[in-house]
C-alpha cells in the first residue's frame, strides 16, 4: 500500500473537477504515491508523463466529481434505504431553490 498526502489528492481532485470531465486529468502511481498531471487544454506540466500513464493498471486515475454522483440522487437513495418514512419531506428539501 502507498501513501498519498491528503491535501495533494485533495488538489488533485479539484484540479481534475475545476474543468470539463476529461479535459484535466490526474493519476496515481499506485508503485511511489506520485501524482501525475495532465490536461488538454495547457501543455504548462514540464514532467515526463509515462506513456502508459492512461492504460496501465500502476496508476489509478483520480475521478471527476461528476463521476461520483455526489448530489441529491444520492441523498434520496440514502434516505430511502435507511429513512423511508422521510422520504418525501427530504425529497421536498431537494425541490427548492439553492437545494
Amino acid at each position: 500500500m502507498v501513501a498519498v498526502r491528503h491535501d495533494d489528492l485533495s488538489m488533485a481532485f479539484d484540479f481534475v473537477s475545476c474543468a470539463a470531465p476529461a479535459e484535466h486529468n490526474a493519476y496515481v502511481s499506485l508503485d511511489t504515491g506520485k501524482i501525475w498531471w495532465t490536461s488538454d487544454s495547457s501543455d504548462a506540466f514540464d514532467e515526463e508523463i509515462p506513456d502508459d500513464l492512461e492504460t496501465s493498471d500502476r496508476y489509478l486515475a483520480i475521478p471527476h466529481r461528476n463521476e461520483l454522483d455526489l448530489g441529491s440522487r444520492l441523498a434520496l437513495r440514502f434516505v430511502a434505504q435507511t429513512l423511508p418514512a422521510c422520504y418525501d419531506q427530504v425529497e421536498g428539501f431537494f425541490r427548492r431553490r439553492g437545494a
